[in-house]
């Protein structure tokens, strides 16, 4: 799936959970309910997804993990925050080239309108 029409499918879900729920819940409440919706549309989801940190020739497996990946395409990496910081920015692109995956949303709901709460990232 193109990144845009699959990006535009998850920013739907991620605003009909917000439409549902409101800002305010925990960050795990927002993420079984997009779970819900993603595969709710026949998308496929994988929730809190490993990844390990490649260094040098070692392979740590320090605990990282996705919130959503989705059709292992995209990460969504979920928050309920009052804002985002550099270091929420810096977590998605460290996931990013961690996974090789190549495009990412990063997406907080604890926002009074969802157009504040998403932003794209393309490595």
């Amino acid at each position: 799936m193109d990144f845009e029409p699959l990006s535009k499918a998850i920013i739907g879900c991620a605003i009909e959970v917000h439409k549902t729920l409101g800002p305010g819940l925990l960050e795990s409440a927002y993420e079984e309910c997009m779970v819900f919706e993603l595969q709710h549309k026949g998308l496929g989801v994988e929730r809190q997804k490993p990844i390990p940190v490649i260094y040098k020739e070692i392979k740590l497996e320090c605990g990282f993990r996705l919130d959503l990946l989705i059709e292992k395409s995209i990460i969504a990496e979920l928050k309920s925050i009052d804002g985002f910081a550099p270091v929420h920015e810096a977590q998605i692109l460290t996931y990013l080239r961690f996974s090789n995956i190549k495009t990412g949303l990063l997406i907080n709901f604890n926002v009074t309108n969802m157009r504040y709460g998403i932003r794209r990232y393309v490595m």
